[in-house]
């Protein structure tokens, strides 16, 4: 596994408790950084980690907090930077596709503006405001923002055409804010392809296997390959601006 000295880094990963977060989260405080972990106020899957981590000898904190409300979310990041003495690195990785099962982009109406409020408020509006809240502190240390953006927002298929947008605007976003935080802070996503998640694990075979089939390596990423590719974009100071894609191989 790639690894790195953090030590006496400040991490905060939005989107902890499973997953890719908790994949990278993991990885950070496994390389010495002091990792918060940011999930919802009713999810124990968020204290279980921290309390995983604690015991495992490495650095945690909890951080509980809705990313997708505006007022709750600028409220945890503050809360978070108090609570670490700073931010070295912010993660970028809550997200939600809100429906499993995939809407066909010809069923419009399926895509009404409430699913799209929800899926445009977690996807693309949180890393938006997790970074604006976060981002003096970042540039008192020259830290860096990664967010998980997917390969649904380069074009490929999506579970919906709102994911697929909202996707695209984060990667939009992500090269626009590396712009606007330069020099001080470095800016950079993570697109993975099909991922072996919570939220994946609930799919058909089927519909997994036909989405690996057209993957040149033949399989599906795993959170700690993504974690792998957030941990080299936040020490790698000559990257910014990017999104590098995670996705096995994936034929277009």
């Amino acid at each position: 596994m790639l690894t790195a000295d953090l030590t006496g880094k400040r991490a905060l990963v939005t989107g902890g408790a499973s997953g890719i977060g908790k994949a990278t989260a993991t990885l950070l405080a496994r390389c010495g950084a002091t990792v918060a972990i940011n999930h919802l106020a009713d999810d124990g899957r968020g204290a279980a980690t921290v309390d995983e981590l604690n015991a495992a000898g490495f650095q945690a904190i909890v951080a509980p907090g809705n990313v997708a409300e505006g007022e709750d979310c600028v409220r945890m990041v503050k809360d978070a930077i108090s609570a670490l003495g700073g931010l070295d690195i912010l993660i970028n990785n809550a997200g939600t596709p809100v429906n499993n099962e995939p809407i066909p982009f010809e069923d419009l109406d399926a895509m009404t503006d409430e699913f799209w409020d929800k899926i445009i408020s977690t996807n693309l509006l949180s890393p938006f405001r997790c970074t604006r809240a976060a981002a003096s502190a970042l540039k008192e240390g020259g830290g860096c923002v990664v967010s998980t953006a997917s390969i649904a927002g380069l074009g490929s298929n999506a579970s919906s055409i709102a994911y697929a947008s909202g996707k695209a605007g984060l990667i939009n976003l992500t090269r626009n804010l590396s712009k606007a935080l330069s020099p001080e802070v470095r800016v950079n996503a993570v697109a993975p392809g099909l991922t072996r998640t919570p939220w994946t694990d609930t799919w058909p075979d089927e519909r997994k296997e036909r989405s690996v089939a057209e993957t040149m390596l033949q399989r599906m990423v795993e959170p700690e390959d993504i974690a792998e590719a957030m941990l080299y974009l936040t020490v790698n100071k000559a990257v910014t601006g990017q999104t590098v894609v995670v996705d096995c191989g994936r034929r277009y």
